[in-house]
């Protein structure tokens, strides 16, 4: 179709159609024609030169601009259609149509305004007349210079205005909008963007990903919503399209940008393109979608025993994986596959949910054409030679973690057999989820709506290329906020927090998606998270489980924001938040430690004070009654309310217990709102950090048993219960600590149980290089790598444990009062073992306890320990019956642990943890 004339073009833009009006008369450029569609991402149609943005709408006719006092000056706002003004101090303002004149105002602002911005320091409180915020909607489409003029006309002052406020605000219908994005009806398809500073949007279409476009098409403002939309009779279901938008850029002018959808479903080959499609369409769902079958055993979210893994890492180093599904998607479904095979032995034994690191649509891996570094063989343990080789590619290779999103709402390309074709990615994507429904597991996303991959003009910004300086958290000076590591979003904005709420909505309706674990969900209102959960579990039909990062941080720490959905700030939201309490205890030190911390901080598993390390230095039998403590929160859930006799004797509730010097060490109401874990992809794993802290005549074997104390811990613990992929079978990294982007080498898997990559290689010396001097002797003792054996013990161990945990819902306590009532630590105090942790759990008359009793023992100590517990004198204990099978890993347990009734003594043999059951 050729491109609409001129005259269409401002017919569409200045009358209404169709009960749509559209704002007249903003357009400062000619409208784009079919060229446009198929020019470079961006064109500069005028420049400016970049300028700050210190002052704040508030609402439509508020303005704050902190650290300025009215004196004898007068504020004006300057407009211009065009980025033509100059606003130079000393100088008259130049190049404006006009301005506006402000009435400074010492009225207080109403609570939730003052709320919302109360971040922003104090200053000149300004006011827009009724008349001149009505022209407001229009004026935001041109460029805006707040001004302190003199009594002289010249210029004290000037600045940029960041404009959340007033779009939220003005356009807060636009939250009620349902159909942003495409909308494919029988004989036309429907647009909708939500662009309301821009000047005029139209829609190209294309026939195919690569093609040159067939039309172009104005879209029409909703002057409500500013929301522009179209239907439209030339595109065509299984298309492609972009926007071209022009609006005014802070940092670059009057620009027309082509850009994609932020609500795309689907885009071809390194989302170059959105994809016109329907998610309810029978050609985009494989044989038996909507009858599949999705796994029913977390009823509360307690329940949940997750392990977190990597799309590319399941399957790329798994021979018995087809070559061309390797790595991808399809994957999943070669059932009789090693890695298949491993998951289903998992689910069997007790595992609930598979979380995927991110698989939406990112910017950091060539979708087409991506290189997989080729590694030398014979390359000695601690070689520099891959890393080095590794670095080299980065920028082009396949593998990436995933955390720099793109478009939030499609699958990522890079993972599908064809990312070409917008179906293939969405299709496969469905044939994964339904293969590990099949496999008894429940699916979990790694979500990051925290921040975006980039911001700005630059190509792969998406969101601030569509309303400038919007979508992302700025500091007093108009700057994007970077503090999670890449441009923050703002999802206190009315319009990124439904953005997120949509998307997760999206991903649990329409691809069975179970639940959700948030990055940095610190970064995030509370609010937004409880209106998400309402979303998602209305959209899904059942609901669905919430967890991810509560740490505070930031531009948004304590509270300065918003309130967060933080540890602290989520407390009796029912969403989970994980505890960095008893990973630091168990572990030792601290996730960022770094050079002789992670040699001298040694935690509860890997010998403190029990089993010093040449370098741990003199630590007090104290600090080991502390860890132990520490331990025992975990335990019991980090429940605020529940009450423990500590090390010195006190009995204090878990709230009053200070972690990290100011916090406290329980911090939930309820036990669904903890995630209990040892290891994730963030930092060493478990086993490379024992590697530094355990003293270096360890054998592989007791490494092995170490590894399994922290899973017995994190199995026996109340709440979540999260493993990272490969936990179970020795997981290294070859003491990478931070992993994100050092290929398949250092992030390998071996569903052969033959190898756990350790000592291949120093890691990227990017993140590592300063330690090297530790981590290159480490990497050339060989003691510390494992044997198959050593691997098969734990990988058989980790499922003893999953069993267990299944077996009684003792260890998975729905409410923090049945954990008061129904859970006592023995052992405690000052006069106890401090390397034996003792639990007993009451099970008369609980739903699904399946035992009268069940008291667990873990003892850490390299040598066997005896205890009396006089309440348990009389039980009629019995080993756990996984313990006592013919299939039982640890062997040690079955043949030395005791218990005697009379004496009420327990024998626990070194480095073990045992379970005795009491029937009925």
């Amino acid at each position: 179709m050729a491109a609409h004339p001129r005259a269409a073009w401002r017919f569409a833009a200045g009358l209404t159609l169709g009960g749509v009006m559209a704002l007249p008369g903003v357009a400062a450029t000619a409208a784009p024609t079919l060229a446009a569609c198929d020019a470079p991402f961006a064109t500069t149609l005028q420049a400016a030169a970049a300028s700050d943005a210190r002052a704040y709408w508030l609402d439509r006719q508020t303005i704050q601009w902190p650290n300025t006092g009215a004196s004898d000056g007068v504020f004006k706002l300057y407009y211009a259609a065009t980025p033509a003004i100059s606003a130079s101090r000393g100088s008259a303002v130049r190049g404006a149509e006009a301005a506006l004149t402000l009435t400074p105002s010492t009225n207080a602002l109403p609570d939730a305004l003052a709320q919302r911005f109360r971040f922003v320091g104090k200053g000149a409180q300004l006011q827009l007349s009724a008349a001149d915020s009505a022209r407001l909607p229009q004026l935001l489409t041109g460029q805006l210079v707040l001004v302190l003029e003199g009594t002289d006309g010249k210029v004290r002052d000037a600045t940029g205005l960041q404009l959340a406020g007033a779009l939220d605000d003005l356009y807060a219908a636009a939250s009620d909008v349902t159909d942003l994005g495409v909308t494919v009806a029988a004989a036309s398809v429907g647009f909708k963007l939500w662009a309301p500073t821009a000047q005029q949007v139209a829609v190209c279409t294309y026939a195919s990903g690569t093609a040159a476009a067939s039309s172009i098409q104005p879209m029409q403002r909703d002057s409500v919503s500013g929301v522009w939309s179209l239907q439209s009779t030339a595109a065509q279901d299984g298309q492609y399209y972009r926007y071209v938008v022009d609006v005014i850029a802070p940092s670059a002018g009057l620009v027309r940008n082509l850009v994609t959808d932020p609500y795309s479903v689907s885009l071809t080959t390194d989302s170059r393109r959105s994809y016109i499609a329907d998610l309810n369409a029978a050609r985009l769902k494989p044989a038996g979608w909507e009858r599949e079958h999705r796994p029913k055993r977390v009823y509360f979210q307690p329940d949940m025993t997750v392990y977190e893994l990597h799309v590319r890492d399941f399957s790329i180093n798994d021979a018995s994986v087809s070559a061309a599904n390797r790595g991808k998607y399809a994957a999943f479904t070669e059932t009789a596959s090693n890695g298949m095979q491993h998951l289903a032995a998992l689910s069997k034994a007790g595992m609930t949910d598979i979380h995927l690191l991110p698989v939406f649509d990112i910017g950091s891996v060539p979708e087409q054409g991506c290189v997989t570094p080729q590694i030398p063989a014979g390359l000695a343990p601690d070689n520099t030679e891959a890393q080095a080789i590794i670095a080299r590619t980065q920028a082009s290779d396949c593998y990436n973690w995933g955390y720099d999103p793109y478009h939030y709402n499609a699958p990522e390309g890079s993972f599908a057999s064809d990312p070409a074709d917008g179906a293939t990615r969405i299709i496969e994507f469905r044939q994964m989820v339904q293969a590990l429904h099949k496999t008894g597991l429940r699916v979990g996303m790694d979500v990051v709506y925290n921040h975006t991959f980039i911001a700005g003009q630059n190509e792969k910004s998406v969101l601030d290329r569509i309303v400038p300086g919007y979508y992302h958290r700025l500091n007093g000076n108009g700057e994007v906020e970077r503090s999670t590591c890449c441009d923050n979003t703002a999802t206190e904005n009315r319009m990124m927090g439904k953005l997120m709420i949509d998307s997760v909505a999206q991903w649990a309706q329409q691809y069975h998606i179970d639940s959700f674990r948030f990055d940095l969900m610190g970064h995030q209102p509370r609010a937004a998270m409880e209106q998400l959960q309402a979303r998602a579990d209305s959209a899904a039909g059942r609901h669905i489980n919430l967890i991810g990062e509560g740490w505070n941080f930031g531009e948004v720490a304590d509270g300065a924001r918003f309130v967060q959905a933080s540890q602290l700030s989520l407390n009796g939201s029912g969403i989970g938040t994980f505890s960095d309490r008893a990973r630091d205890a168990v572990r030792g030190g601290g996730a960022g430690d770094s050079g002789m911390q992670m040699i001298s901080q040694q935690g509860y598993i890997n010998g403190l004070v029990y089993d010093n390390n040449a370098q741990a230095g003199k630590r007090s039998v104290t600090d080991l009654l502390q860890a132990a403590d520490m331990v025992r929160v975990g335990l019991a859930g980090s429940i605020r309310s529940y009450t423990m006799r500590r090390y010195d004797d006190s009995v204090q509730p878990l709230q009053n217990i200070v972690y990290g010097g100011s916090q406290p060490a329980g911090y939930v109401s309820e036990p669904g709102e903890v995630v209990n874990y040892v290891e994730n992809h963030d930092n060493q794993t478990l086993y490379d950090i024992n590697a530094f802290k355990q003293p270096a005549y360890t054998s592989s074997a007791e490494r092995a048993r170490v590894q399994m104390l922290g899973a017995a811990i994190n199995a026996f613990s109340q709440g979540v219960a999260y493993f990272h992929a490969g936990f179970d079978i020795l997981r290294s990294k070859s003491l990478d600590r931070n992993s994100f982007e050092s290929g398949d080498w250092f992030n390998r898997l071996d569903w052969t149980y033959q190898d756990n990559y350790y000592g291949i290689g120093a890691p990227r010396a990017e993140d590592n290089g300063k330690d090297y001097d530790l981590i290159l002797p480490l990497l050339r003792n060989s003691a510390i790598k494992p044997t198959p054996q050593d691997i098969a013990f734990a990988r058989d161990a980790f499922r003893d444990l999953l069993a267990i945990r299944a077996s009684s819902t003792l260890f998975r306590l729905r409410s923090a009062a049945e954990i008061r009532q129904r859970l006592r630590f023995y052992n405690t105090g000052s006069g106890q073992v401090p390397t034996v942790l003792v639990g007993h759990l009451e099970g008369a008359g609980y739903p699904g306890a399946q035992f009268k009793s069940i008291t667990y023992l873990i003892n850490v100590d390299t040598q066997v320990q005896k205890l009396v517990i006089n309440e348990e004198q009389g039980r009629r204990y019995q080993l756990h019956p996984v313990h006592t099978s013919m299939t039982a890993a640890d062997k040690r347990v079955a043949s030395e642990a005791k218990f005697d009734a009379a004496s009420a003594s327990f024998v626990i043999p070194p480095r073990s943890a045992v379970v005795f059951v009491e029937t009925y």
